[in-house]
Parts: C-alpha cells; structure tokens; sequence
C-alpha cells in the first residue's frame, strides 16, 4: 500500500496563499485533498485523475484552490489562493483505485491556519 506525506501548511493571512505537496511512496491512482476544520466533519476539497486531465473541486474553493500532480515525482500539490479565515482546517491527501471511489489511503494531515 503506498505511504503518503503531506507538506506545506502553515500560518498565512487571509487574502494569501500557500501550497500543499503530498509524497506517495510509489506509483498512484487518482489522488485528492480533504479537510477537517475543528469541530466539523471532514470534507471533499479537490481529486485529480491518474493523468491529471479530470478534477473536480468543492464549490466553497472553487476559483481559488488549484489541483495538480507530478507523476514522475509521484507528488500531488493544492495550490489555494486568496485563502480565507474558514479554510483553516487540516488538510489530508488520499488516493482513490477510482475516480468515483471513496479514499483507500490518508496521509497524516497538514494543518493550515488562516488569520483574519
């Protein structure tokens, strides 16, 4: 089972950005971003294709987050610009055996915290 890591969170203002990263430890499927903020349930943010030619985001960052892959690196990243305060949320790649699937793997979170 491939192994993931996530990277790049941290504390921004809002209006800013910041880009998550996501090591797998081998060759991945389709690949995707969920996030968990304090006291609410964890959810979709953004999944890419194993070709990176499909995605689909959830309205809330629709515009301003931006997913991407590398797959000769086997990294995935989150591009979120124009970050606001409800973001804040710990961030967790997964990979999915399909596109429609559920996740099969997490990795341990990244936490982004966006100031007012």
């Amino acid at each position: 089972q491939v192994q993931l890591v996530e990277s790049g969170g941290g504390l921004v203002q809002a209006g800013g950005s910041l880009r998550l990263s996501c090591q797998a430890s081998g060759r991945t499927y389709v690949m995707g971003w969920y996030r968990q903020a304090p006291v609410k349930e964890r959810e979709f943010v953004a999944r890419i294709s194993q070709s990176g030619g499909r995605t689909n985001y959830v309205d809330s960052v629709k515009g301003r987050f931006t997913i991407s892959r590398d797959n000769a690196k086997n990294t995935v990243y989150l591009q979120m610009n124009s970050l606001k305060p409800e973001d804040t949320a710990i961030y967790y790649c997964t990979e999915s055996g399909s596109y429609s699937g559920n996740p099969g793997v997490w990795g341990q979170g990244t936490l982004v915290t966006v100031s007012s």
